[in-house]
């Protein structure tokens, strides 16, 4: 209509007029957009961005607690001028989040999908774990940039509200990131930048990462490789001054098919091989005497050979191998700090060439009564070395290696607890009610009560299992006029329970007396138990029947680590009495009294706290305290002989007097 309205003539100018403004337009655009934004394009470093895509409300229908399907994508971009290794990224998970599917990575704590991630998790590349920066690939997208499609369930947040994460960055040593910022509604992005270690000016190509350290090692060696297989050696190493594994259980989930036919030093714990028979192994080596293959489970369960193995030709003659599963702390004994292993794996097409080896994932290892470790992906280092098989004195390397670092996480909850008593108050002060768990079913919370403060109990109760102590316990409530709850404390429902007594406390030092009750079935072998003790640690002088001695946690030289002497260190599990139709059962015990001097400690007040441990560990694995001290007014024996004791002289003084 403009056009029939202009003159011909004028249709030439009114064109070109029109071209300059769109020119101008799109000119201004680019000229308004911040300098500092922190989108990809600006983002000298890498970056990261959390999109969520689409959600759907699904079923069951809940008005109280309504699940809904979310698809997201997570993408890492490397903008910075080095190669980013083995990139992880943390995303903090805020609506209960139970992850589905996850493309092109792996959670870094070895966890298998689905999974609730409503703590927030770390995604792990693979089988992409490392992005080369622009320098090196001339700005080839495909090679800079991670995409991780993830699919999952959320509760609560309706469409069209967006379930975000808290935060997203980037966990990778050497980087700095921002709280990531909200980008319209369903955008979530951050700019790390290299720290001042990780800040290089020109792109040096480096081939592996450094080895790191942890509280526990998996170093994955290849010693020997072909087109098809190759022999893999695990050594499983403690470096956790307290850490500790017993009937240790690793497991790992093979990503391409491969399976295996031979192990050394360790066994799988469930040997079957239906899966290969049934599965793509089966139809490619269909000459292979699928009867002598170990595992072809896709993840597999490890477990140590017992001792009786160890000269076994054909399954031992390993170093550092049938040990029953038993890894201890280096403090305790370096030679007994860990394990190895090896095995012969088959791999699959088209991963039939000698270099073509992936090794395993999503890594767990687990332990009887012990720590909870979260282990990390495997990281490729530089070759390993051992010596020379010949007898040579030189070393040979290995075709590759990849390392695991798992370190120490607090459970939820623990599997052990801690009493409280004292020579000035008659009364124990138990573990704390549902200590280790155990109490979260209706039919339990209906019968005790979760809530309520645990009874205090007299001495003699210590030696009786939880469910025959409510005599005793409502009786000495009763004697020291303490009201009773209704319904009475559940139980702790720990396996293994210690006291710590404080027995003396006099000028020069002071001594306490530690008891290890063992409640279940289960006996210990090398046990060991530690007490962080704040203040006093440095007055320590000796553990009578135990093998003490301080050690350095964190830093701090202020845990003292006891162990059973020869003859000593195995703690049995509950037995019955000796009339068990009449007599409770019996727990495993062992005793120590300890001893300490007030000289490196001036100003030590042992009574109001000093005296009673901050942290106890037993196997490693940190038990519950009481909430509460022992008080100095239960027993007023103490007080009435203080009394007397200065007003003696008063009454001296009268007499002489009168």
């Amino acid at each position: 209509m403009i056009f029939m309205s202009l003159s011909p003539r004028l249709i030439p100018w009114f064109l070109l007029l029109s071209l300059f403004t769109a020119i101008s337009l799109t000119s201004s655009q680019h000229t308004t957009r911040p300098k500092n934004s922190s989108d990809a394009n600006h983002c000298n470093g890498v970056f990261v961005s959390y999109t969520y895509s689409t959600g759907a409300k699904i079923k069951p229908n809940d008005t109280k607690n309504q699940p809904y399907r979310f698809e997201s994508v997570l993408t890492v971009l490397n903008n910075a001028r080095v190669e980013l290794k083995s990139w992880r990224v943390f995303v903090g998970f805020a609506h209960r989040e139970i992850l589905v599917s996850a493309t092109n990575a792996v959670l870094d704590d070895g966890s298998s999908l689905p999974v609730s991630v409503e703590n927030g998790t770390t995604f792990s590349g693979y089988p992409a774990a490392d992005l080369k920066s622009a320098i090196m690939t001339a700005g080839d997208i495909n090679q800079m940039q991670a995409r991780v499609e993830l699919v999952g369930t959320q509760f609560g947040v309706a469409p069209p509200l967006v379930p975000l994460p808290k935060n997203i960055t980037l966990v990778n040593d050497g980087w700095k990131c921002p709280i990531a910022t909200k980008q319209g509604k369903n955008v979530l992005h951050v700019c790390c930048t290299p720290g001042p270690t990780n800040n290089k000016t020109v792109p040096i190509i480096t081939k592996y990462l450094p080895r790191q350290a942890g509280d526990l090692t998996i170093m994955y060696d290849v010693t020997r490789a072909y087109s098809s297989s190759y022999w893999v050696q695990v050594t499983i190493e403690n470096h956790n001054p307290l850490g500790r594994l017993d009937n240790w259980d690793l497991s790992f989930a093979w990503m391409k098919d491969e399976f295996i036919i031979t192990t050394k030093g360790a066994s799988p714990s469930i040997v079957d091989s239906s899966g290969c028979i049934d599965g793509p192994q089966g139809k490619y080596y269909q000459q292979l005497d699928f009867s002598n293959v170990l595992s072809c489970a896709r993840r597999p369960h490890i477990i140590d050979l017992p001792l009786t193995k160890y000269n076994d030709s054909a399954l031992g003659l390993k170093p550092y191998c049938c040990r029953n599963g038993t890894i201890l702390p280096p403090s305790m004994d370096p030679t007994k700090s860990k394990s190895v292993f090896q095995m012969e794996v088959y791999k699959m097409p088209p991963d039939l060439n000698i270099s073509a080896i992936t090794p395993p994932q999503s890594w767990q290892i687990k332990g009887n009564l012990n720590p909870d470790y979260k282990c990390g992906p495997p990281i490729r280092v530089s070759a390993s070395q051992f010596p020379d098989p010949t007898g040579l004195p030189s070393n040979r390397s290995v075709f590759a290696s990849w390392q695991v670092v798992c370190n120490i996480s607090q459970p939820p909850t623990p599997q052990c607890c801690v009493s409280f008593s004292s020579y000035f108050n008659d009364s124990i002060i138990p573990c704390n009610t549902c200590a280790c768990g155990g109490c979260s079913s209706d039919r339990v919370s209906r019968t005790c009560s979760t809530t309520s403060p645990a009874l205090f109990l007299p001495p003699q109760a210590l030696l009786i299992p939880f469910e025959n102590r409510t005599k005793l316990a409502t009786s000495w409530a009763a004697l020291k006029h303490r009201r009773l709850p209704e319904p009475l404390p559940c139980g702790d429902n720990c396996g293994v329970s210690i006291n710590w007594h404080l027995a003396t406390d006099y000028r020069g030092g002071w001594s306490a007396r530690i008891t290890i009750f063992n409640w279940g079935q289960t006996a210990f072998a090398d046990w060991f138990t530690a007490v962080e003790m704040r203040n006093a640690a440095p007055g320590f002088e000796k553990a009578y029947s135990f093998n003490g001695t301080t050690v350095v946690v964190d830093g701090k030289n202020n845990t003292v680590l006891m162990e059973g002497l020869p003859g000593l260190n195995y703690l049995v599990g509950e037995a019955d009495g000796k009339n068990p139709s009449k007599d409770f059962p019996v727990p495993g015990k062992q005793q120590s009294v300890i001893s300490f001097t007030k000289k490196l400690t001036p100003g030590i007040n042992v009574g109001s706290g000093d005296g009673f441990p901050t942290k106890v560990f037993f196997n490693g694995q940190e038990c519950s305290l009481p909430s509460v001290l022992p008080t100095n007014n239960g027993h007023s024996k103490h007080v009435s002989t203080f009394l007397l004791m200065m007003l003696l002289p008063f009454f001296a003084l009268l007499i002489l007097q009168s």
